[in-house]
């Protein structure tokens, strides 16, 4: 695609990126929601759960019926300049949002799934208003209640969904970059926790920070830092708590 020329300055328009030139996301599932008589429809979804370090992290975003801001995509879709510009545009165009973070030792010690569900309650939460529905990227139903709706690829084509990635992943990005800082070599400020070649070369020379996700497999390749594998404990088992209680200690 050749660049445009601007009628107002003469020169040659950047080309928009292919990304940008993709179908915009919309408000289909959120006014078939507020045509039931649904006010707050909520948009959510997670970043960080394919990460070795740091927070997961929840979005939820509640949209204008009417405004909207231009340049809204799937935050996976945006360059991190991108999405940076986005943000205050966002926070101050959305009726209420929230993030929520389940940090890495509640990662560890609740598993991925609570995890998430931890973080998520954390991000409604953080709006300041009750939702009536809830619209979640996926086909995991991660907020419960009664209220959702789950939408397949809805970061690309649910308005509310997009915004909330946006936020979320914004967010969590900040707090990799200024956890950079804290652990010089592993890269955070450009991996974000995820694994990539200097990562994994970084726990290889130096072993795992404070927030490194010490429950994931890539812990029982680097024994030699004297970190074992975190292992969460098993539950109790309820026949065995009853057969206990049947049975008094002599």
């Amino acid at each position: 695609m050749t660049g445009v020329v601007t009628p107002t300055t003469g020169r040659t328009a950047k080309p928009m990126r292919k990304a940008l030139r993709a179908k915009a996301p919309g408000l289909k599932a959120e006014r078939s929601l507020w045509d039931e008589g649904h006010g707050f429809v909520v948009g959510v979804d997670e970043v960080g759960r394919g990460s070795w370090a740091g927070p997961l992290t929840v979005g939820a975003a509640i949209v204008p019926r009417e405004r909207r801001v231009n340049g809204v995509r799937d935050s996976k879709m945006l360059t991190e300049a991108e999405r940076e510009r986005l943000f205050d545009r966002l926070t101050e165009w959305c009726v209420a949002w929230g993030v929520g973070h389940a940090s890495e030792t509640e990662c560890d010690e609740l598993g991925m799934s609570e995890a998430q569900r931890l973080a998520a309650r954390r991000a409604i939460e953080d709006l300041g208003v009750a939702p009536d529905q809830v619209l979640i990227d996926g086909k995991w139903d991660f907020v419960g209640g009664g209220i959702t709706r789950t939408i397949v690829k809805g970061d690309a084509t649910c308005l509310s969904i997009a915004t909330a990635s946006i936020l979320a992943k914004v967010t969590r990005d900040r707090i990799m970059r200024q956890e950079a800082q804290h652990f010089p070599g592993y890269d955070f400020e450009f991996n974000k926790g995820y694994p990539c070649p200097r990562h994994k070369v970084a726990l290889q020379g130096y072993g795992p920070t404070s927030i490194h996700r010490r429950s994931w497999v890539f812990m029982d390749h680097i024994h030699w830092s004297g970190v074992n594998r975190y292992e969460r404990p098993l539950p109790p088992d309820p026949q065995l708590s009853l057969f206990d209680e049947l049975i008094p200690a002599s």
